[in-house]
């Protein structure tokens, strides 16, 4: 009986380390709760590597042996996937390459409302040496303090917004750098038929149409009683991708693990890549700041289709504990062409 017991849970724990370390193929990754966990691998990775240490120490006791070889067996081929699949991502880089004429940097940066002082987002977007700002969770009061800011550190940025009324987070604010052209703000609304959900994201077209289309982008978190607004927001970021150029970023409360089976032809979502992954940076955490980065979740991205290339990245971790529970991240894009 203790037998067929032990077969029974060691079947269990490799189904479900099988569902964590591969949820696509389970077509699991926008379910609760395999979402929220596969968004923390760092963490399923030390509670893989917990499970072998039990084990190894269960193999001490005769009886268990043969049950313990197995849990430990499945425990260290889960952590080793886990951990390669943050290996590929990118464990993290700490510079960007040298600015060039064409490039252009995109910065994210989830400011939690009036957690993070307005001079402090600027001085970082001008020491980036940023040309695109997306900042959830950021009134335009607040982003015109930037963008004036920013203009006396010889910086100049256009301020655009989208509110839904409320609090800081019904709010997201979008800075451009009048090099980039003039951008006017597409149209949308709260219900959501073109727009996120719960929380607004900015569409914004170049007034000439020579320019890419800029979205600056918060989707709803994926909490329980928000998981259908959550898949509807991933799906229409996906739809945000149709266009030849467009740079996407912002706070997408997903991982790239959540957004399988949302992109076309190889890309990560509708038609565009995410740059971080393609630059080293794609397993480390945006969020939480107040956790070691590799143990957070990479929710934050800046998104392109193939008009562009990604070059380089950052997350900023130096403003951990000085600001909001996001890290920014900065991006060096190039025209592809």
């Amino acid at each position: 009986m203790l037998r067929l017991l032990g077969i029974l849970v060691t079947i269990l724990v490799a189904i479900a380390s099988a569902v964590v370390t591969w949820p696509q193929f389970f077509r699991l990754e926008r379910t609760f709760p395999i979402a929220q966990a596969v968004s923390l691998r760092g963490v399923v990775v030390l509670a893989f590597l917990t499970l072998l240490l039990l084990a190894l120490l269960l193999c001490l006791i005769r009886p268990l042996r043969a049950f313990a070889a197995s849990l430990a067996v499945i425990a260290l081929l889960a952590a080793a996937a886990n951990a390669g699949t943050l290996a590929v991502r990118g464990l993290g880089t700490d510079t960007l390459p040298t600015k060039t004429a064409s490039a252009v940097r995109v910065m994210t940066w989830n400011t939690a409302g009036e957690a993070t002082d307005p001079e402090l987002i600027a001085r970082t977007a001008v020491a980036m040496q940023t040309d695109i700002v997306a900042l959830p969770e950021t009134t335009i009061e607040t982003g015109e303090q930037v963008a004036i800011a920013m203009r006396e550190m010889g910086r100049p940025m256009w301020a655009i917004d989208e509110d839904y009324q409320g609090w800081d987070a019904n709010s997201t604010t979008l800075l451009i750098s009048p090099d980039l052209g003039e951008y006017a703000v597409v149209e949308s609304n709260a219900a959501g038929t073109t727009n996120t959900s719960t929380v607004p994201s900015v569409v914004a077209m170049p007034v000439d149409g020579t320019g890419p289309v800029v979205v600056a982008v918060h989707a709803v978190a994926p909490r329980r009683s928000y998981m259908a607004d959550w898949r509807g927001d991933l799906r229409w970021l996906a739809d945000q991708c149709a266009a030849d150029s467009v740079i996407m970023a912002g706070d997408f409360n997903a991982t790239v693990d959540n957004m399988g089976r949302l992109g076309l032809d190889g890309a990560t979502l509708g038609r565009c890549h995410d740059a971080a992954a393609a630059t080293g940076n794609g397993a480390v955490g945006t969020w939480s700041s107040a956790y070691p980065a590799l143990l957070g979740t990479p929710i934050d991205h800046v998104m392109t289709t193939d008009a562009w290339r990604a070059t380089g990245s950052v997350v900023l971790r130096s403003l951990d504990g000085a600001a909001g529970d996001h890290r920014p991240l900065v991006v060096q894009l190039e025209p592809a062409d």
